[in-house]
């Protein structure tokens, strides 16, 4: 874990209210991996507590890191005022990401609405030993336009409006494939109700699956209990022993708390 002051190379607002931010890191670049956060600090000094905030990408040879993220309160709104050449304080990264020690498996990930954040650097690490095929879903096309921003995968796209691709859910279109495909492994993340419809398909299927969970959380770094859940295995801390988790291993999740992308808490 690092505290570093990075510089922004950009922030480019995607739509209408979901903006794209890449800043130049000179530390965190090599230990950063899919489905870890980082804690993004607010200039603002009365906003105290630190934003936490998912890789969405991680640029090694131009040492940059991406986060996407979608405006929910005044400190998401204050990080999209931010222009090239700023500072922001970022400590990261942290948590615990996906598993990309995989090979020579099928795995399918799945990322709906703010739950797409994360997927890209996943899919992209998957890509190089595995054959992916990647599912992004959101309420409409504004909310799915970041996925101009995944060249070179199989993507495949639905929204709840069906402005693009197919309309409907992303679960159903799971079960769809599983119909006619022999898959290995399943990474997703998004809202909680999707991610646990997700996970009883999978353990139906037998298939392993991992999910991406968040609590509201002050410190991000274990030193308080504020995003405690309930697993098999006892009380775990979701910014420490998460947010990556194996679905069958969680047993209580509030369904109120976000997913770990959606940035403003």
């Amino acid at each position: 874990m690092y505290l570093e002051d990075c510089i922004v190379e950009s922030n480019i607002k995607v739509s209408e209210k979901y903006y794209l931010m890449r800043v130049k890191s000179e530390k965190m670049i090599e230990k950063t991996k899919p489905g870890q956060f980082f804690m993004l600090k607010l200039k603002n000094e009365i906003r105290i507590l630190k934003r936490p905030i998912s890789i969405h990408y991680v640029d090694k040879e131009n040492k940059i890191l991406e986060f996407y993220y979608e405006i929910k309160g005044e400190g998401t709104k204050e990080f999209s005022k931010l222009r090239k050449n700023e500072v922001i304080n970022i400590q990261g990264p942290l948590g615990n990401g996906f598993n990309t020690d995989i090979k020579n498996k099928k795995c399918i990930v799945i990322g709906g609405g703010m739950g797409i954040a994360p997927i890209k650097f996943l899919a992209k690490k998957l890509m190089v030993e595995n054959e992916v095929i990647v599912l992004l879903g959101g309420r409409d096309k504004e909310s799915i336009k970041i996925t101009k921003n995944f060249q070179g995968m199989d993507i495949k796209i639905a929204t709840d409006d069906g402005s693009v691709g197919r309309k409907g859910d992303l679960v159903e279109y799971l079960e769809e494939i599983l119909k006619t495909e022999k898959v290995d492994f399943i990474q997703t993340c998004g809202p909680h109700k999707m991610m646990e419809k997700v996970g009883e398909v999978a353990m139906t299927n037998s298939i392993p699956c991992e999910i991406s969970l968040e609590a509201r959380m002050a410190c991000g770094v274990k030193a308080c209990v504020g995003c405690s859940i309930k697993t098999k295995s006892g009380m775990r801390r979701v910014c420490h022993d998460g947010p990556v988790f194996m679905a069958d291993e969680v047993v209580e999740v509030e369904l109120n708390i976000p997913c770990s992308c959606e940035g403003e808490r």
